[in-house]
């Protein structure tokens, strides 16, 4: 009997017989889940998972001996279980590593930037800082680049841009 719905199946047109599968092979994984995982929605989801493993192998053509469906759905349920119960211990052990970091207080965010504020500081500075920031920050040119711009050494670059980035977080009320 269980060969001739394996065939049915695998020949893809008898969705009746899929159904007959489910009907018959869904208690007993359920009662393998119940007996083995000792937990009713895991046993809910063992089900569901071996009987798409099964419905796809059998769809496939994967099951060599039709007659022993019973055995090929006893096995899967196993190998299923064996798999969940490899990744619980897995998730253990990660937990058991990283649990700490995961429970560690988490540090405040970073306050979100108030870009009308940041406008008028930029505006509030003189106009050689404001050309460094701009062309430093906005058009990312190299500090030899800006320095030949403005006509000035490298190193007043370098000054005139900490100078300027100072004065704006002094402004913004940033703490460094």
């Amino acid at each position: 009997m269980d060969a001739d719905l394996v065939r049915q199946i695998g020949s893809g047109s008898d969705r009746e017989a899929e159904a007959e599968l489910l009907r018959r092979m869904a208690p007993r994984i359920r009662l393998y889940g119940l007996r083995h995982l000792r937990d009713e929605h895991a046993s809910e989801d063992l089900t569901q998972q071996v009987l798409i493993t099964t419905l796809e192998a059998l769809r496939a053509g994967r099951l060599r001996e039709p007659e022993k469906l019973a055995s090929f759905v006893l096995g899967t349920c196993r190998i299923t279980v064996l798999d969940l119960r490899r990744n619980t211990q897995r998730r253990e052990r990660l937990l058991e590593r990283f649990g700490a970091d995961l429970l560690a207080p988490v540090a405040p965010s970073k306050p979100r930037l108030d870009y009308e504020q940041l406008t008028r500081c930029l505006q509030n500075l003189k106009e050689r800082e404001r050309t460094v920031v701009f062309l430093t920050f906005y058009d990312e040119q190299t500090g030899a680049d800006v320095a030949g711009f403005l006509g000035v050494s490298e190193a007043n670059v370098r000054v005139i841009r900490h100078r300027a980035i100072h004065q704006l977080r002094d402004r913004m009320g940033v703490v460094a």
